[in-house]
């Protein structure tokens, strides 16, 4: 890198801050750009009508009823925004040791689903497939005597939640459970059902975060997991050659999108996996990352706009081709206010 540097001579012959001296000169050799249609925005669905509840971890994040959601949908596709990602707040009352719930062709992920195609055919709608709303433990499988989530029997419930959100129409199914050969099953089961374009978005290399806390009091598994953790199938913090696996693995299995999560802490990985594989890449700001955002906005500690912008411009240079983030909607808004 050395050599290549000497190259381009030395000062004051070669002085960079001229290209940094005017705003033409640095928009004519910004690297990377943020444009509306990198944003997926996450959103929570609830049962009932009219029914809006704050996220108290989460401060001006909701979670809304179906009717609400087609009014934040018609904004959504006013401001060009390509995709949302849906996550039903399952009621307790539900919620099984088998997770049956999950692919109920009437529960509330479907019916929001279908309710939000019928309306806006042209918003991509992403879905959920993991079992951790549904299950009365909170773990994201089916556990045996131990507690120990069984693989391949997970599995086959993720292959019926995925056809189901199929069937309803959804876009993209994303498996983000972290079961060994669950890409592999769910697409087998798409094609032999002829759901031939329905996407699949891996979460292929999903860390066993603590970014995720505010995130599952927003769908309510915070209390069923009672202090548990899920370290048995999710990634260890402390590893990126193993997320290259991850990812290789469900690229063969048919994944035709892959994930990084949580985000920003994980930009490395993101870099990694975009270099290597050069297949269509995305990352999650999660809920962790969120919320330490609006607090130190909140507090007045940092300014809102340019500190969340800058944020995500970082996820499109580590070489994000999209990102989940529930700052997707104020975003959009002010990129379309240019």
């Amino acid at each position: 890198m050395s050599d290549v540097i000497n190259s381009f001579g030395q000062f004051p012959a070669r002085r960079p801050r001229r290209m940094r001296a005017d705003d033409f000169s640095r928009r004519l050799m910004a690297e990377s750009q943020l444009s509306v249609a990198d944003l997926i925005y996450p959103m929570f669905v609830l049962e009932g009508e009219g029914q809006r509840e704050s996220v108290t971890s989460m401060p001006g994040v909701e979670r809304v009823s179906i009717d609400l959601l087609l009014q934040e949908a018609e904004e959504l596709v006013r401001l060009g925004v390509p995709a949302i990602a849906l996550f039903p707040v399952t009621p307790d009352g539900v919620k099984s040791l088998d997770a049956a719930e999950a692919y109920n062709p009437e529960g509330l992920a479907q019916r929001a689903v279908r309710a939000v195609k019928a309306a806006f055919p042209e918003l991509g709608v992403i879905t959920d497939v993991a079992l951790d709303p549904f299950t009365t433990h909170g773990q994201d499988g089916i556990i045996d005597e131990q507690g120990y989530v069984v693989n391949d029997v997970t599995t086959a419930v993720l292959v019926k939640q995925a056809l189901s959100h199929a069937d309803a129409g959804a876009d993209v199914v994303a498996p983000s459970d972290m079961m060994d050969g669950r890409i592999g099953a769910i697409r087998a089961a798409l094609e032999a059902a002829g759901h031939v374009n329905t996407r699949i978005l891996a979460y292929s290399a999903k860390y066993a975060s603590s970014y995720y806390g505010p995130f599952r009091d927003a769908v309510g598994s915070a209390g069923n997991l009672k202090g548990g953790n899920k370290y048995s199938y999710q990634m260890d913090p402390a590893n990126s050659d193993e997320a290259l696996q991850e990812v290789a693995l469900d690229l063969q299995e048919g994944a035709d999108m892959v994930m990084v999560k949580p985000g920003m802490p994980y930009l490395d990985v993101v870099r990694r996996v975009k270099d290597n594989f050069k297949v269509p890449t995305y990352a999650y700001q999660v809920s962790g990352e969120y919320a330490m955002h609006m607090a130190a906005i909140e507090n007045g500690w940092l300014a809102e706009k340019p500190v969340i912008m800058e944020s995500l411009l970082a996820f499109k240079r580590a070489g994000a081709d999209g990102i989940l983030t529930y700052f997707a909607k104020r975003v959009a808004q002010w990129l379309n206010e240019k």
